[in-house]
């Protein structure tokens, strides 16, 4: 099997609130008696949309995607005017997935993260690991403090060009801060124009540094100004705090997670989130196993959708 499931309605959907001013839209989709199983979307700040329901077999699975706090059909969102990011962390996502979970009645669930949804997925299965039956995790990332450096700062040598623009779109009275910092200060300036300028930038450094994926092309959603100043806020509210964890907090406490079945898939090309993360993490969790693409980049490869259906499809017998 190689491609993904035919498109597909949800069978049910709502709006939840989970406290402090935020509601949290959900929505399940194939088998409503199926294995329950919960799709975690990237970004931060990425949203849920329409193909990826169709990673799981909606004969097999009952699929639950809900969009991440300031995120896609959740509110509010990170791009307005006075949104406030301060209950907007690991922690209070861990909570929100806790509270789905027992709305819609499920005792343990597959977890489907790709990109930062893997560092979501991780934490959460840390935490609450009699709750996961297994899980797939693509594009490994944990959000540290060393891979944020690596993302902002250092995979600027294989970017010397795009690199420098991105750094000199930094007005000189905020130089003397790291980089995440300085565009989070931007994109909550007083000046919209700013504030726009700031989250172009942002996103193009972003398409930059993921373009080894071959046949890489810009990513269209970045056209639209409320969307890329969503992304970019939640991205850098994230990246500068290190996704809220503890240094290497994913990796050390990996052995929690023994017992769980896991399957990593990582590209050799993701010079975004370098291969060595999945690695090091495919060590310490001894119930997993890593497969790497030797074509793709943070996002691609022909061989990606084929290893999660596999995956999915051998995770629905447990």
């Amino acid at each position: 099997m190689s491609k993904q499931f035919p498109a597909i309605e949800p069978f049910d959907r709502g709006m939840l609130d989970v406290g402090e001013g935020h509601r949290v839209y959900w929505e399940c989709c194939g088998n409503p008696l199926g294995k329950p199983a919960l799709y975690l979307h990237g970004g931060p700040g990425a949203g849920c949309s329409a193909g990826q329901r169709r990673f799981f077999d909606p004969g097999l699975y009952r699929a639950v995607l809900f969009d991440q706090r300031g995120s896609g059909r959740s509110r509010p969102l990170a791009n307005e005017p006075d949104a406030q990011l301060s209950a907007n962390t690991t922690a209070h996502l861990i909570s929100d997935i806790e509270v789905l979970r027992e709305v819609l009645g499920v005792e343990r669930w597959t977890i489907l993260g790709l990109s930062w949804g893997t560092t979501l997925a991780l934490a959460y299965a840390q935490v609450h690991p009699k709750r996961v039956s297994a899980m797939v995790l693509g594009f490994v990332t944990t959000t540290s403090r060393r891979e944020v450096q690596w993302m902002t700062e250092d995979v600027g040598r294989i970017f010397p060009r795009e690199w420098d623009r991105f750094a000199s779109a930094v007005p000189v009275h905020l130089r003397h801060l790291r980089l995440v910092d300085a565009y989070a200060t931007m994109l909550v300036d007083p000046d919209p124009a700013v504030r726009d300028h700031a989250a172009r930038e942002w996103c193009t450094w972003e398409d930059a540094h993921v373009s080894l994926t071959p046949g890489s092309t810009p990513n269209p959603r970045y056209q639209d100004p409320e969307f890329r100043l969503r992304f970019a806020r939640l991205v850098t509210h994230y990246w500068r705090n290190a996704a809220f964890l503890e240094e290497n907090q994913l990796i050390r406490d990996a052995a929690r997670l023994d017992g769980i079945p896991g399957v990593l898939v990582h590209g050799r090309f993701d010079v975004s989130g370098p291969l060595v993360t999945a690695w090091e993490l495919s060590r310490r969790w001894r119930s997993s196993r890593l497969h790497i693409l030797d074509d793709a980049g943070h996002g691609g490869g022909n061989e990606f959708m084929p290893l999660a259906l596999r995956a999915l499809d051998e995770f629905w017998k447990l």
